[in-house]
């Protein structure tokens, strides 16, 4: 291959599993570069580690700056709490950010491809994205929204590899990131107290509401929807003798819902505003579903419909969450092929 033709641009955020992939492609025979996001005021210690690892890998790294079009995800962000829902930034960045600011960026210097320190592999010939070989650290779920255009350009070298094998990698590799803490933070959240946050964005989320039981009884009272999430059971400040949890949360009326583990259990959702990574569907099909990141995933049915999907559970489903991903997977083999997502909207009850 030319230089051209293998020239890869490495989203490099300074950790273990970014810098490791960008060692791999090296070794491959990948002529690299790095390319840093600046997506927050709080970037300066993450900026400094990559900086190292490039160093270390001498690679040139370029900083680019998206503060202002990172914008977009921060309204978003806010919005759906406003409403009352619990959205998931990582994913909404994916497809505007990393696989869309990022990648322009990429192909006006020359790149043919981008690759990440995602958890998820591309196989088939680059036509298909598929779960990590590790299950316990798949990333897939996050890259559900990207274009499906994207996925050719794409190389996620560590789909095949455990996290101990990274670290054992980057060991060898001589990468300082060997042993780096993981963070588990939103990158535009310091100390992961998105409360913190959204009350001095959005002092008006700050106010008094009741908390409710689903016959409309009083149980006690808030001090904003935004510091609650479905099924969330840690935190409520209510003895009901049993566990309860969150079942609703709703911002127009201001008040949260709490009710037992049966009342977080649905089995049909809503998802709107669909990507489809394969040719759209028009009929109905088999699929497991993943409702949130760490879900493991439930069968259904899955009816695309005009402007959105209907998806039946063969079993209920605790805590389906209005502004989370709905990721649909199919079975091609030994494989989960994950084939596109929707929005979350709500959990029409089957009559």
């Amino acid at each position: 291959m030319t230089d051209n033709e293998n020239k890869v641009f490495v989203a490099l955020s300074g950790g273990v599993d970014s810098s490791t992939a960008t060692a791999i492609l090296q070794r491959d025979g990948f002529n690299c570069e790095g390319v840093f996001m600046i997506t927050s005021d709080n970037a300066h210690r993450a900026q400094a580690e990559a900086e190292i690892v490039a160093g270390q890998l001498g690679m040139k790294l370029h900083v680019l700056d998206l503060r202002n079009d990172f914008e977009r995800i921060l309204d978003y962000f806010y919005t759906e709490y406003r409403k009352g829902r619990t959205p998931n930034p990582c994913v909404f960045c994916n497809r505007l950010i990393k696989f869309g600011k990022l990648w322009e960026f990429a192909l006006s210097h020359g790149a043919r491809f981008l690759a990440t320190g995602h958890y998820a592999r591309i196989i088939n010939n680059n036509v298909g994205l598929y779960e990590a070989a590790d299950p316990s650290k798949d990333q897939s779920y996050v890259l559900a929204m990207i274009q499906k255009e994207m996925l050719p350009n794409i190389i996620l070298p560590m789909g095949d590899y455990s996290k101990d094998q990274t670290r054992q990698m980057a060991a060898m590799f001589g990468l300082h990131t060997a042993q780096s803490a993981e963070s588990q933070e939103i990158c535009f959240i310091p100390d992961n107290d998105y409360v913190a946050v959204l009350e001095q964005r959005c002092p008006e989320l700050v106010r008094r509401g009741n908390i409710i039981d689903s016959s409309g009884q009083v149980l006690g009272e808030h001090n904003g929807v935004h510091r609650f999430t479905i099924g969330q059971r840690r935190g409520l400040r209510i003895a009901m003798g049993k566990p309860y949890y969150v079942t609703k949360i709703d911002a127009e009326g201001n008040t949260v819902t709490l009710g037992p583990k049966e009342e977080i259990m649905h089995n049909k959702l809503r998802a709107t505003n669909t990507n489809w990574l394969i040719d759209e569907p028009t009929s109905p099909f088999r699929a497991k579903v993943k409702v949130r990141y760490n879900s493991k995933g439930t069968f259904a049915s899955v009816i695309p419909q005009k402007n959105h999907v209907m998806v039946e559970f063969d079993e209920p489903v605790s805590a389906i969450t209005p502004g989370q991903l709905a990721a649909f997977y199919i079975r091609e083999e030994k494989n989960n092929r994950l084939i596109g997502g929707g929005w979350i909207d709500r959990w029409p009850t089957i009559g």
